[in-house]
């Protein structure tokens, strides 16, 4: 099993879009790591490996259109499982968004956020079914969907 540490969601242009850290670092920490491996990975050429290995940690990432998808992980754990566990998510952002793309995870970034804690909880996969996780999040987007229109009535005397 894999034991993420912390995935980064980020453009071509470096720019961060997604941030999930598993494991507690003060922020200014945070935005350190997080500018070392934005530059990092975009310095590579795209025929590179996509594992580096940093401090004692293995990097994982994967370009999927203009998105870069990075995760940290202990080096001891499978990189390959790693690739497999962020093309999962990827799968999971396009059949909810679509064929996912940049606009959809910065309009959209709470849906981003909650179908990444369906798939993993404390950095480790905990539903592996595609099925069950989409369920969850159609579920999630009933209950909005009805406490907005419960507002809506609230609002207007209707209920």
């Amino acid at each position: 099993m894999v034991q993420i540490q912390f995935l980064l969601l980020f453009s071509r242009q470096g720019k961060l879009r997604l941030q999930k850290w598993y494991v507690a670092h003060p922020e200014k920490m945070k935005k350190k790591i997080t500018r070392e491996l934005v530059t990092s990975v975009l310095a590579r050429k795209p025929k590179m490996c996509s594992f580096i290995e940093w401090k004692d940690l293995k990097i994982v990432y994967k370009r999927y259109a203009s998105l870069y998808f990075c995760c940290a992980v202990e080096k001891e754990d499978n990189e390959l499982l790693t690739l497999e566990v962020i093309h999962r998510y990827v799968e999971l952002l396009d059949k909810y968004f679509g064929s996912v793309c940049e606009l959809d995870i910065i309009f959209n970034f709470e849906k981003a956020y909650f179908i990444l804690d369906e798939f993993l909880l404390a950095g480790e996969v905990q539903e592996t079914s595609k099925k069950n996780v989409l369920k969850a999040i159609a579920a999630q987007d009933v209950m909005q969907e009805d406490e907005g229109l419960h507002e809506a009535l609230r609002e207007h005397g209707l209920a």
